[in-house]
């Protein structure tokens, strides 16, 4: 990678943090949807520097405070989610061997599908929702974090959706993208798949990213809440709709 290439990963790394503390969603994806379509780095190195982020930011969360969890439904669904995670990864290994481009058009479909997520109202239930729906949710979501790190979008809809307190929703979420992202990192590097790429590009994005963490919690954003949506959702579709439609247009034409 150039230095004007090092520079724009930051400047995506930097606008995917931004995101994240305004939304507490869309970290992984923003970053895989812009460096794919800057063609910055190979979606398989910027994953795994998604995946270790993931595990700073639940150290940092969890460092002093125990989490809240609803181990009846939370326990089935971490496992379910976990073997969902061993065939993300595999299919990750096939792809980048066999079919870059369809990877690409994959990651893509996602991003919009988690675009349109984002802005749904995930209005809460008066009761909350049966064991096989939390298990389908969270084999979709570690399927998605094992082939892109990401596997926040199902589960984020479905666990807003339940009537349980905000603080156990958000510990939910951190404790099951820790759990997969450390299996994920685990079974990369037991295939030799964690490249010096990718040590570098982490060393480069962790302190930026805790330092715009930090930034966030100590001086919150007034932004309506709103506005931010929309416009993660924005930058969500656009990133998205780059890598679906050149190949799309290919075909038809």
């Amino acid at each position: 990678m150039s230095v004007a290439s090092h520079l724009l990963f930051l400047a995506c790394v930097a606008l995917a943090s931004v995101a994240q503390n305004l939304t507490g969603f869309a970290f992984g994806l923003i970053l895989l949807g812009l460096t794919a379509v800057l063609h910055l780095a190979s979606l398989g190195d910027v994953a795994n520097v998604v995946s270790v982020l993931v595990l700073v930011n639940a150290a940092i969360t969890f460092g002093r405070t125990r989490p809240q969890l609803a181990w009846p439904v939370f326990g089935p669904s971490l496992a379910v989610s976990q073997l969902g995670v061993g065939a993300g990864v595999a299919l990750l290994g096939w792809f980048s061997a066999q079919q870059v481009s369809v990877l690409r058009f994959l990651l893509g479909c996602a991003i919009v599908i988690c675009a349109f997520m984002l802005v749904l109202r995930a209005s809460a239930r008066a009761q909350q929702s049966s064991l096989p729906s939390f298990l389908f949710f969270s084999g979709v979501s570690g399927v998605m974090g094992g082939l892109f790190a990401s596997a926040g979008p199902p589960m984020v809809y479905h666990l807003y959706r339940q009537p349980w307190p905000a603080d156990m929703i958000r510990h939910s979420l951190i404790v099951l993208f820790a759990a997969n992202a450390v299996l994920r990192l685990a079974l990369v590097l037991a295939h030799g798949q964690f490249s010096m790429t990718a040590f570098w590009l982490t060393l480069e994005a962790l302190p930026l990213v805790m330092g715009l963490t930090w930034l966030a919690r100590r001086h919150p954003s007034r932004l309506p809440i709103e506005h931010v949506r929309r416009a993660v959702f924005v930058l969500l579709l656009i990133a998205g709709l780059a890598l679906v439609l050149p190949p799309v247009l290919s075909l038809l034409a």
